[in-house]
């Protein structure tokens, strides 16, 4: 639909959100629009038709706002009102969703109808009459100073994958950041005599981070060995690319962050710790 691709672009172009972030987003969009349809009993095919009729009738055959009426899919969504989104939420509850899912999905809703009333797709925001469920909060898993010395001794010193993980590891704990901000960290984004590093985290949003001595010891280790493999320096010395990721894999590319993920229950297994442990 026309209204859901604009809030999507919305979402990733000046809300900053990342790709998979909007992703969530538009799939739990499309699962309300899903409910509304069954509960409207509007024809989908019919709705459908007619908001790509009504696109084609309006000026340069791309106006989202002239698309908005009674039998078409945008109309559905832009005319619904605040006893609609409760049956959607009545329905997510028997389907047994967490609170935290629930609350994702609430945050949708909410970010979608303010930003159409912004944008005049609609006259009301429904969502004002909504209320998030208050969610139970959890405490985080955490584990002591000797667990977290035996954890970050576990990585070989003598082998340059080894030494990443123990430079990833260390600058984890030293820093606390996310594990998406650490496998985007660039070799130019590090101040290692300063003990620090630049960090861009949710919404491309750059902040200068401390990095502890012992962080600056294991990166430096690890930069150091990392320099004499062939194919670390290739990487880092290619001067025709765009980005110098810090942190490489084998193959000397850009560690992911499902990789950290296994590499960290590697470490956690091998010195008898709870694996279910998370990197942050």
């Amino acid at each position: 639909l026309p209204i859901t691709e604009s809030f999507g672009s919305y979402l990733v172009d000046e809300r900053r959100f990342s790709p998979y972030t909007a992703r969530c987003y538009g799939a739990d969009l499309r699962q309300y629009i899903e409910h509304l349809m069954a509960e409207t009993g509007i024809d989908p095919n019919t709705a459908a038709e007619a908001d790509e009729m009504r696109r084609r009738q309006a000026p340069g055959g791309n106006d989202v706002a002239g698309s908005v009426g009674p039998q078409t899919l945008t109309g559905v969504i832009c005319n619904a009102d605040a006893d609609l989104i409760r049956g959607f939420l009545e329905h997510l509850a028997e389907k047994e969703y967490s609170p935290a899912t629930m609350a994702r999905k609430i945050a949708t809703l909410r970010s979608f109808y303010k930003w159409a009333l912004r944008s005049g797709f609609t006259s009301t925001n429904p969502m004002t009459l909504i209320r998030t469920p208050r969610q139970s909060k959890r405490l985080p898993k955490a584990i002591t100073i000797e667990q977290i010395e035996r954890l970050l001794s576990a990585p070989s010193e003598n082998d340059v994958l080894g030494r990443r993980d123990r430079a990833m590891l260390e600058t984890l704990y030293s820093t606390g950041i996310r594990v998406s901000e650490l496998v985007s960290l660039e070799v130019d984004d590090l101040d290692l005599a300063g003990g620090a590093m630049k960090v861009r985290g949710k919404g491309k949003k750059e902040r200068l981070v401390p990095l502890g001595a012992h962080a600056v010891g294991a990166i430096q280790a690890y930069v150091e060995l990392a320099e004499k493999d062939p194919h670390f320096q290739a990487t880092w010395n290619d001067a025709s690319a765009t980005s110098k990721p810090l942190f490489l894999n084998k193959h000397a590319q850009r560690l992911s962050s499902r990789s950290v993920r296994r590499k960290l229950d590697k470490y956690l297994r091998e010195v008898g710790l709870d694996p279910s442990i998370s990197p942050h």
